[in-house]
């Protein structure tokens, strides 16, 4: 029951912006952590952005300044801004929903591919 779908990815050029798109349904998303990852090819899977269900915020270092993330409740929607972006940010973005003190439920979508090149 529970859906993380995913949307924006694309080819964009170095500098240019895209907007990711996740909309979650089988959960009470307003009481929700959610959170952006990346994975590129050999690498790890990586944290890239949170929001609480307070709004609160965290980033990691390489997109601080560049990438912004934010929730709509009433459309049970995160986003992540992504502006200036660089051939480094090349990756498939995951979405991710997470309640609890222990992460008791931790939800993915399916990730979409976004590649930054010339």
């Amino acid at each position: 029951q529970v859906q993380l779908v995913e949307s924006g990815g694309g080819l964009v050029q170095p500098g240019g912006s895209l907007r990711l798109s996740c909309a979650a349904s089988g959960i009470t998303f307003s009481i929700y952590a959610m959170g952006w990852y990346r994975q590129a090819p050999g690498k790890e899977r990586e944290l890239v952005a949170t929001v609480t269900s307070g709004r609160s915020t965290n980033y990691a270092d390489s997109v601080k300044g560049r990438f912004s993330i934010f929730r709509d409740n009433a459309k049970n929607t995160v986003y992540l801004q992504m502006d200036s972006l660089k051939p480094e940010d090349t990756a498939v973005y995951y979405c991710n929903a997470r309640y609890g003190a222990t992460s008791l439920y931790d939800y993915w979508g399916q990730g979409t591919q976004v590649t930054v090149s010339s």
